[in-house]
């Protein structure tokens, strides 16, 4: 969805943006009305928003960054099937009598790569984040990603996996269906695959919910996307016993693409649009797309068990250690 199609909802720290962009607006509505030569001063004035909103996006703040994340207006993994791919044939169910709407997947074509492209799924409006749950996936969601993988495995596919959920759903009945279970199976089989494994963060990336589907030969997180064990509003409540403490939870918790690069955590970070994904969903997957066929190309030389092994190395290496 780019910012022309339909009128983006402003974040709190973006106001005073587009305070000075409606005033410009203002000056160009009472020249055409007034007659009066206005150029210098909307000139001086679009130079001043020009640069201040190239700061503005350039220093934000780890919270602020969590807010795009989160944007209901940010591009979801249908978007990006839209635009990244020549062909997607989606595959339902876990086969074992479910369907997850929360966690969407089949096989694409993306500039004559033949892929296996699966990822959790947000709606646009209340009725269909209410049909995929709020991309919260459930046991059967897993069980469907881990079909897909093993179909993938099977047929030589590399395997994309989009993530952006706030994590499993956390319900009684999830977890009387296994939730832990199906997640842990998840890591175990990816771990295990013998075909290539990219995974990218696109918006949220939190806790369990998010690994089951990123155990990667290579990950990638979007600019503003966030990648944690657990949520900033959940830290909160569990050291502060105060979830408004969560501003300060996520300046701790090193959750942003900058940080997570610096620790080994995530491979590469995609840049966004100015603003964030949601002013130019077709800038966004055009980025993500150049990103992934360059991944898609570091592993062509690779055999199965260098896929495997270098999966493994990747993931033992992470942490660091102070003596």
């Amino acid at each position: 969805m780019s910012n022309n199609d339909k009128k983006v909802q402003i974040l709190d720290f973006e106001k005073p943006l587009y305070d000075a962009e409606n005033k410009i607006e203002e000056f160009k509505k009472m020249s055409s009305e007034t007659k009066i030569n206005y150029d210098d001063q909307i000139k001086k004035l679009e130079e001043q928003t020009k640069v201040y909103k190239k700061e503005l996006y350039e220093k934000l703040e780890p919270y602020q960054k969590l807010q795009i994340a989160r944007h209901p207006q940010r591009p979801n993994f249908m978007d990006y099937v839209q635009f990244m791919c020549e062909e997607f044939i989606e595959l339902h169910g876990d086969r074992h009598g479910c369907d997850d709407k929360a966690i969407a997947g089949g096989i694409a074509r993306i500039e004559g790569h033949n892929v296996m492209l699966i990822g959790t799924m947000k709606g646009k409006s209340t009725k269909e984040n209410l049909e995929c749950n709020f991309g919260m996936p459930q046991p059967q969601g897993y069980r469907k990603a881990l079909r897909l993988f093993e179909h993938a495995n099977r047929f030589d596919l590399p395997i994309i996996t989009l993530v952006d959920t706030m994590g499993a759903y956390p319900g009684m009945l999830a977890e009387e269906a296994g939730q832990g279970e199906a997640i842990a199976v998840n890591l175990k089989e990816m771990a295990k695959l013998s075909v290539p494994t990219i995974a990218v963060i696109t918006g949220e990336g939190c806790s369990g919910g998010a690994l089951g589907l990123a155990v990667s030969n290579k990950v990638m997180i979007l600019e503003h996307a966030y990648y944690t064990v657990i949520s900033p509003e959940g830290c909160a409540s569990i050291l502060w016993k105060d979830a408004s403490m969560a501003r300060v939870a996520t300046d701790a918790l090193k959750i942003t693409g900058e940080d997570l690069l610096k620790f080994g955590i995530v491979d590469e970070v995609i840049k966004e649009p100015t603003g964030g994904a949601h002013y130019d969903a077709k800038q966004m997957a055009d980025n993500l797309k150049e990103a992934l066929l360059k991944a898609l190309d570091e592993f062509k030389s690779m055999d199965e068990e260098q896929i495997r092994e270098q999966r493994y190395s990747k993931f033992r290496s992470m942490g660091v250690f102070l003596q």
